[in-house]
């Protein structure tokens, strides 16, 4: 800056400076870079676990085929083997360590009950999981579902889809698909 502008009488260097338009780009997007950025990870982060959601979705119409068709049964597959059936289809976006599986054999015409695995506090529980297979010759329905805690880093932002640990530092998405379907004889 010139000296003779710091010399100038304050009025006079006030009406200058609202003038000098140098710069102003650069003060407008720091105003608006951080809002702008701030929702630009959001969508992002929410396409991400759609396409997490989906892939898991997939993954399990998928494996329970094998159960549709009873070559899980005829081969004694276990609740292991299914899940690592389950994982070599999903591994591409997921850790085989976080997906839980949950298969359930109800007879025909019996109500089928489906128990959401989180709680009333916010938090996953996978106590009531198991694996229940069509016993042979049955007709009955299989709910086969696949569980997985997709972690998230915006919702910090105030942009927050978490279903587990809500507002907490270690909040996620439980990820959840169903296959459910009447067996084949």
């Amino acid at each position: 800056m010139p000296a003779s502008a710091v010399s100038a009488p304050p009025k006079r260097f006030l009406r200058r400076f609202r003038r000098d338009r140098s710069g102003s780009a650069a003060v407008e997007f720091s105003l608006v870079a951080v809002p702008f950025f701030a929702l630009l990870f959001a969508i992002i982060e929410t396409g991400i676990v759609f396409f997490a959601s989906q892939v898991l979705e997939t993954g399990i119409q998928d494996s329970g085929r094998l159960l549709y068709t009873h070559q899980a049964q005829d081969s004694g597959m276990t609740a292991t083997q299914f899940k690592t059936d389950l994982c070599n289809r999903v591994s591409v976006l997921m850790s085989c360590d976080g997906i839980d599986i949950d298969v359930k054999y109800y007879a025909a015409g019996t109500t089928i009950t489906i128990v959401d695995p989180i709680d009333s506090s916010g938090n996953y529980t996978a106590s009531g999981l198991g694996y229940v297979t069509a016993p042979a010759g049955s007709t009955g329905t299989i709910v086969a579902r696949a569980f997985y805690q997709w972690p998230l880093y915006v919702t910090g932002l105030g942009y927050n889809i978490a279903n587990i640990g809500r507002n907490t530092s270690n909040s996620k998405r439980l990820l959840a698909a169903t296959s459910a379907f009447h067996v084949e004889p």
